[in-house]
């Protein structure tokens, strides 16, 4: 509102950054803490279906009051900023599940693409919180090219260089979650929470085209919609058969997400990545 909050602002900002490109980005030493956050297990709600606020992860996750977003009026159903773990300047990338159920748009796409590569500029380590349900259909989404729009996530990410940790959520449905730093386009490590579902799409709208047949022809057609739900879940939906695959490197207690992310960043912090010099893919714009 005022010059003097413009300035503040942009002092703030510089904080997380490094000088140059060819620097660190600065770290600043912290109280040894417990990493542990038990109110980690309640800000996600079990049930699938019922929004929250992702910046209640971040509170838990990130150290006090250091989460520094940028953009915030704009693709409201994706949050990006920086914050620090454990006094280390990281980026972060989340999926916003009040907004828009979560789904990945136009806008979306070109926000999280360009704060992605803002960070690999500068080397600052990317963080995903992942609860993505797709994304968005509709004819003026397609019409504005979000095939197009929506390869610029995983350009950004499979470009990056930087360490790169994904923490599935809840939901990781499709061409969203391959999109949103997966193992298939580098991502360095990827967690899951217990309750995550990892698939092509939900169970609810999988258990309806696969078996719509068998429902219909029941007795009794919505209880057998929900054992078909509930079998589709247990043999598919869930991040224990992603981990069986590869997929994710670890199912952890929500609790433990933030001692989970210290430890991946400590161990990333000398990643390398060569490529050949000039070389480079043919971006989508």
């Amino acid at each position: 509102k005022t010059e003097e909050e413009a300035l503040l602002a942009v002092r703030k900002l510089l904080t997380y950054l490094p000088q140059n490109n060819q620097e660190k980005p600065p770290s600043i030493e912290v109280a040894e803490e417990d990493h542990y956050r038990p109110d980690l297990a309640d800000v996600v709600p079990f049930d699938s279906t019922r929004p929250y606020d992702v910046r209640g992860v971040i509170e838990q996750v990130v150290d006090k009051d250091s989460f520094y977003e940028v953009h915030k009026n704009f693709a409201k159903n994706i949050v990006v900023g920086f914050a620090r773990i454990n006094g280390q300047s990281v980026g972060l990338v989340c999926i916003q599940p009040k907004v828009m159920a979560g789904g990945l748009d136009i806008d979306s796409s070109d926000k999280a693409s360009r704060f992605i590569r803002f960070c690999d500029c500068f080397q600052i380590p990317i963080i995903t919180f992942e609860d993505v349900t797709g994304f968005f259909p509709g004819i003026k989404q397609e019409h504005g090219g979000i095939i197009r729009h929506g390869a610029k996530i995983l350009y950004a990410y499979s470009e990056a260089t930087v360490p790169k940790v994904t923490v599935i959520l809840r939901k990781a449905y499709g061409g969203a979650y391959v999109a949103l730093n997966s193992k298939a386009i580098g991502a360095d490590l990827v967690f899951a929470w217990p309750n995550a579902e990892i698939a092509v799409m939900g169970p609810e709208g999988a258990a309806n085209i696969i078996f719509a047949r068998e429902i219909n022809n029941s007795d009794n057609p919505e209880e057998t919609r929900m054992e078909k739900i509930e079998e589709d879940r247990e043999k598919f939906a869930n991040p224990y058969v992603a981990a069986s695959r590869g997929m994710v490197d670890d199912v952890i207690d929500p609790r433990d997400t933030r001692l989970k992310l210290v430890q991946a960043l400590d161990m990333l912090q000398n990643k390398q990545e060569t490529r050949p010099a000039k070389k480079h893919g043919n971006i989508p714009l």
